[in-house]
Protein backbone atom coordinates (compact mmCIF):
# COMPACT_ATOMS: atom_id res chain seq x y z
CA UNK A 1 0.00 0.00 0.00
CA UNK A 2 1.02 3.28 -0.93
CA UNK A 3 0.23 6.56 0.87
CA UNK A 4 -1.35 8.75 -2.14
CA UNK A 5 -3.33 11.54 -0.23
CA UNK A 6 -1.03 12.78 2.75
CA UNK A 7 -3.75 15.03 3.94
CA UNK A 8 -6.83 12.29 3.74
CA UNK A 9 -4.67 10.04 6.20
CA UNK A 10 -3.11 12.35 8.63
CA UNK A 11 -6.13 13.87 9.22
CA UNK A 12 -7.77 10.57 10.05
CA UNK A 13 -5.19 9.56 12.19
CA UNK A 14 -5.79 12.77 13.86
CA UNK A 15 -9.75 11.86 13.87
CA UNK A 16 -8.54 8.61 14.99
CA UNK A 17 -6.31 9.95 17.91
CA UNK A 18 -9.20 12.41 18.97
CA UNK A 19 -11.75 9.99 19.01
CA UNK A 20 -9.96 7.42 20.87
CA UNK A 21 -8.87 10.31 23.34
CA UNK A 22 -12.46 11.32 24.17
CA UNK A 23 -13.90 7.91 24.38
CA UNK A 24 -11.13 6.90 26.66
CA UNK A 25 -11.98 10.17 28.41
CA UNK A 26 -15.48 9.26 28.68
CA UNK A 27 -15.03 6.04 30.18
CA UNK A 28 -14.30 7.82 34.12
CA UNK A 29 -18.06 9.06 33.90
CA UNK A 30 -21.30 7.03 34.78
CA UNK A 31 -22.16 5.07 31.22
CA UNK A 32 -25.75 4.56 31.55
CA UNK A 33 -27.84 2.90 28.98
CA UNK A 34 -29.05 4.25 26.08
CA UNK A 35 -32.88 4.53 27.96
CA UNK A 36 -31.45 6.42 30.83
CA UNK A 37 -27.83 7.96 29.87
CA UNK A 38 -25.06 8.79 32.13
CA UNK A 39 -22.74 11.84 31.49
CA UNK A 40 -20.44 9.54 29.85
CA UNK A 41 -22.75 7.65 27.71
CA UNK A 42 -23.04 10.63 24.77
CA UNK A 43 -19.43 11.51 24.85
CA UNK A 44 -17.96 7.85 24.33
CA UNK A 45 -20.30 6.97 21.77
CA UNK A 46 -19.54 10.55 19.94
CA UNK A 47 -15.39 9.50 20.64
CA UNK A 48 -16.15 6.03 19.04
CA UNK A 49 -17.69 7.74 15.80
CA UNK A 50 -14.76 9.66 15.51
CA UNK A 51 -12.77 7.33 15.43
CA UNK A 52 -14.48 4.98 12.80
CA UNK A 53 -14.95 8.26 10.67
CA UNK A 54 -11.09 8.71 11.07
CA UNK A 55 -10.47 5.12 9.69
CA UNK A 56 -12.38 5.85 6.88
CA UNK A 57 -10.71 8.87 6.04
CA UNK A 58 -7.00 7.30 6.58
CA UNK A 59 -8.36 4.53 4.27
CA UNK A 60 -9.34 6.52 1.81
CA UNK A 61 -5.73 8.32 1.94
CA UNK A 62 -4.50 4.91 1.16
CA UNK A 63 -6.95 3.78 -1.69
CA UNK A 64 -5.64 2.94 -4.74
CA UNK A 65 -8.38 5.05 -5.98
CA UNK A 66 -7.43 8.51 -3.87
CA UNK A 67 -6.09 11.63 -5.70
CA UNK A 68 -2.45 12.36 -5.15
CA UNK A 69 -2.07 15.41 -2.61
CA UNK A 70 0.90 16.44 -0.04
CA UNK A 71 1.28 18.01 3.13
CA UNK A 72 1.99 21.43 3.04
CA UNK A 73 3.41 23.17 5.71
CA UNK A 74 2.20 23.86 8.89
CA UNK A 75 1.34 27.74 9.45
CA UNK A 76 2.02 27.94 13.39
CA UNK A 77 0.69 31.83 12.63
CA UNK A 78 -2.77 30.71 11.84
CA UNK A 79 -3.15 27.90 14.94
CA UNK A 80 -1.69 30.46 17.09
CA UNK A 81 -4.66 33.26 16.08
CA UNK A 82 -7.36 30.50 16.18
CA UNK A 83 -6.28 29.23 19.62
CA UNK A 84 -5.11 32.33 21.20
CA UNK A 85 -8.90 34.09 19.97
CA UNK A 86 -10.52 31.31 21.88
CA UNK A 87 -8.12 31.29 25.06
CA UNK A 88 -8.79 34.75 24.96
CA UNK A 89 -12.43 34.59 24.37
CA UNK A 90 -12.72 31.89 27.21
CA UNK A 91 -10.72 34.09 29.66
CA UNK A 92 -12.96 37.33 29.03
CA UNK A 93 -16.39 35.66 28.44
CA UNK A 94 -17.31 36.80 33.07
CA UNK A 95 -16.35 39.92 31.85
CA UNK A 96 -17.28 40.87 28.30
CA UNK A 97 -20.48 38.43 28.49
CA UNK A 98 -21.79 35.80 25.61
CA UNK A 99 -22.59 38.70 23.40
CA UNK A 100 -19.22 40.50 22.70
CA UNK A 101 -16.88 37.59 23.42
CA UNK A 102 -18.44 35.71 20.46
CA UNK A 103 -18.39 38.36 18.64
CA UNK A 104 -14.70 38.89 19.40
CA UNK A 105 -13.87 35.75 18.98
CA UNK A 106 -15.77 35.46 15.63
CA UNK A 107 -13.77 38.78 14.35
CA UNK A 108 -10.22 37.70 15.68
CA UNK A 109 -10.28 34.15 14.47
CA UNK A 110 -11.13 35.31 10.71
CA UNK A 111 -7.75 36.68 11.29
CA UNK A 112 -6.67 33.48 10.28
CA UNK A 113 -8.31 33.54 6.46
CA UNK A 114 -5.66 34.18 3.91
CA UNK A 115 -9.08 35.55 2.38
CA UNK A 116 -9.98 38.06 5.46
CA UNK A 117 -12.52 40.48 4.87
CA UNK A 118 -13.93 43.08 7.58
CA UNK A 119 -17.63 42.57 5.94
CA UNK A 120 -17.74 39.04 6.20
CA UNK A 121 -16.32 38.85 9.63
CA UNK A 122 -18.60 41.06 10.69
CA UNK A 123 -21.35 39.63 8.92
CA UNK A 124 -20.79 36.26 10.67
CA UNK A 125 -19.94 37.72 13.66
CA UNK A 126 -23.30 39.10 14.00
CA UNK A 127 -24.85 35.94 12.68
CA UNK A 128 -22.96 33.98 15.19
CA UNK A 129 -24.35 36.19 17.94
CA UNK A 130 -27.72 35.55 16.92
CA UNK A 131 -27.32 31.80 16.77
CA UNK A 132 -25.90 31.63 20.37
CA UNK A 133 -28.87 33.38 21.52
CA UNK A 134 -31.40 31.82 19.93
CA UNK A 135 -29.98 28.22 20.72
CA UNK A 136 -27.77 28.88 23.95
CA UNK A 137 -29.78 31.21 25.39
CA UNK A 138 -33.48 31.37 24.45
CA UNK A 139 -33.40 27.03 23.35
CA UNK A 140 -31.74 25.76 26.11
CA UNK A 141 -32.34 28.54 28.72
CA UNK A 142 -28.76 28.60 29.47
CA UNK A 143 -27.48 31.09 32.36
CA UNK A 144 -24.27 32.73 30.88
CA UNK A 145 -23.68 36.71 31.44
CA UNK A 146 -25.23 38.41 28.35
CA UNK A 147 -23.47 41.68 28.49
CA UNK A 148 -20.39 42.83 29.64
CA UNK A 149 -20.21 43.48 34.00
CA UNK A 150 -19.23 47.19 33.94
CA UNK A 151 -22.90 47.84 31.88
CA UNK A 152 -24.95 45.71 34.24
CA UNK A 153 -27.53 42.70 33.62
Amino acid sequence: MQLKNQQDFWSGVMFIALGAGFALGATNYSMGTAARMGPGYFPFWLGICLAVLGVVVALGGISSKATEAKLEKFDYKIAIIVIGSVALSGSLLDYLGVYVTVFLLVVMSSFASHEFSWKIAIITAVGLVAFVWLAFIKGLGLIFPLWPSFIGN
